[in-house]
């Protein structure tokens, strides 16, 4: 089978599905992981900006894109043209152990991806009961300032580890620009500053809560956040959920939330 990925956390997917470079045969450049993995694989342009002739020319028996990080355009003119596709909608870190099963169907690694989903399973099952929740912000964009509501994957994934996200635009596309309002309405205790898609600097977050402060008179704090652990769904889930309950135990334990 020769597979094109148009999405990084897919990419790193298949390889932990037991797939390599002679199946895997086009990434974009930000299908980074595993890096001696994906070095010879041919880059294929970036997921905004896929481009037809190069997949063309390396005959894909399937293509993988995602509903949300791929052009529902190209998606039509691969259908159009009768290439093979698979398409990933994932809202929701609970969503994640039937995406594994039907990936491994999909590129004949339907055992290793049975047990790819029983892990992210166990992770799961883990986060259950949790104790009282700090109520965050997680921002992914300066400039404006934007952040994820708990409807889209990253937010989900923080409910699900024990945090609180608030939903300050229930009507909108899930990336609402935050005004300080916001902040006020919704009693947020803190900010979490993603490392992707947009790297946040230290002195942005302070600036940040200095002009929350100065507008509102509240009081926040602001942590910085990995941002693959936060939006690459897939393999690395499971691992993602652990890493985050154990950051989001640390951080109520340093903002004293009993």
């Amino acid at each position: 089978m020769r597979i094109v990925s148009l999405v990084p956390s897919i990419t790193e997917t298949l390889f932990a599905l037991g797939l390599d470079s002679k199946q895997i045969v086009g990434r974009t450049p930000w299908c980074i992981h595993p890096a001696k993995g994906v070095e010879s694989i041919e880059v294929v342009g970036g997921t905004k900006t896929p481009n037809i002739n190069k997949i063309g020319r390396l005959s894909p028996d399937l293509i993988i894109l995602d509903k949300e990080e791929n052009p529902k355009e190209f998606y039509d003119e691969l259908k159009e043209r009768g290439y093979k596709t698979f398409v990933s909608t994932v809202h929701s870190p609970t969503e994640v152990p039937e995406f594994l099963r039907k990936l491994g169907v999909a590129t004949g690694r339907k055992q290793n991806g049975e047990s790819l989903a029983l892990e992210c399973e166990m992770a799961i099952n883990d986060c259950k009961n949790t104790s009282a929740k700090l109520n965050v912000l997680p921002m992914i964009w300066h400039k404006p300032l934007m952040a994820v509501s708990p409807r889209r994957y990253a937010g989900a994934l923080l409910e699900l580890v024990g945090f609180k996200v608030p939903d300050i635009e229930p009507n909108g596309n899930g990336y609402p620009v935050v005004k300080n309002s916001h902040v006020l309405e919704h009693e947020v205790d803190g900010l979490l500053l993603s490392s992707e898609p947009h790297e946040f600097a230290e002195k942005e977050g302070q600036a940040l809560i200095a002009e929350i402060f100065s507008t509102t008179g509240i009081k926040i704090w602001y942590e910085m956040i990995n941002g693959e652990h936060l939006t690459w769904f897939g393999s690395r889930t499971s691992f993602a959920i652990r890493e985050l309950k154990t950051y989001c135990d640390e951080l109520k334990d340093k903002h004293a939330l009993a």
